[in-house]
């Protein structure tokens, strides 16, 4: 933090009220700033149309990999939500570090605003890309013929879903951000991130066909408890393997534990 800066009061005690009133502050402002400049939201919905219409249609035809009663596309659009959803929140933590070279961040760390409400604040607005992300990825699915449930508590919980992971891997990017401090060492991190959680997920395979080592893997990648919970919520005939609370208390468990390890770390994003 900048010499003879001093932080305002924490509010870390503050009412539920304040505290979400400052979590909602902090998502307007990224909110702001992507309703300034969706083209990225576009952009980024090129890579799941492709996995969707090429790499889908492909295996489909070569009835390579056994789904169950499930065609291999509907198998496979939970799983490219998911990427979808991980590859556009891996890489939100560059941004906080442009905010810091900006002096945003320093002036966010000397607000009244808990850290904790600045770490909700950058999930939440993260969030907001996964549910665009996720629109785009049920059109294309439907297009392709894919049955989407339809009833109100499967949407509620997709929605759910999207937002947890939206919120796990955005704090995650952060912690990487506060860690590696700058914009080249992120990029190499996040890139070296990215593949393995969805490849040693079972975003495109399911995990009875993988090795045994890969499975233990597999289970223990956030990304699994994503994609399994996305199936059945999204997905007419879709199952959990793991059991939808399962995936659910997951979810809840490893992002509370990255906002309060980024909360903790976020001041050292400055020093």
């Amino acid at each position: 933090m900048p010499s003879g800066a001093h932080a305002a009061p924490r509010s870390d005690s503050a009412s539920p009220l304040a505290f979400a009133t400052q979590v909602f502050a902090v998502a307007d402002a990224e909110w702001r700033k992507l309703a300034r400049d969706p083209t990225e939201l576009f952009t980024r919905a090129v890579q799941p149309a492709l996995w969707l219409v090429v790499f889908g249609q492909v295996f489909t035809r070569l009835h390579a990999i056994p789904t169950g009663s499930l065609g291999y596309v509907a198998f496979m659009a939970p799983g490219v939500l998911a990427q979808s959803v991980l590859f556009s929140a891996i890489f939100y933590g560059i941004a906080v570090i442009w905010e810091r070279d900006l002096g945003i961040t320093h002036k966010m760390l000397v607000s009244p605003a808990s850290r904790v409400a600045l770490v909700c604040g950058k999930g939440l607005a993260a969030a907001a890309r996964g549910l665009v992300q996720g629109v785009i990825v049920t059109v294309l699915a439907v297009i392709l013929g894919v049955h989407i449930r339809t009833d109100p508590l499967s949407i509620l919980v997709l929605i759910a879903v999207v937002i947890l992971a939206s919120m796990l891997f955005s704090t995650f990017s952060l912690v990487i951000a506060c860690l590696v401090k700058t914009r080249e060492r992120f990029m190499g991190v996040g890139q070296l991130l990215t593949m393995p959680l969805f490849f040693a997920s079972n975003a495109i395979y399911p995990l009875a066909v993988m090795p045994t080592w890969l499975a233990a893997i597999s289970r223990a990648n956030p990304l699994t408890y994503v994609v399994d919970a996305l199936r059945a919520s999204m997905i007419q005939g879709g199952q959990s393997v793991m059991g939808l609370g399962t995936d659910i208390a997951v979810l809840v468990a490893v992002t509370a534990a990255f906002i309060a390890i980024a909360a903790r770390l976020y001041p050292e994003l400055v020093r």
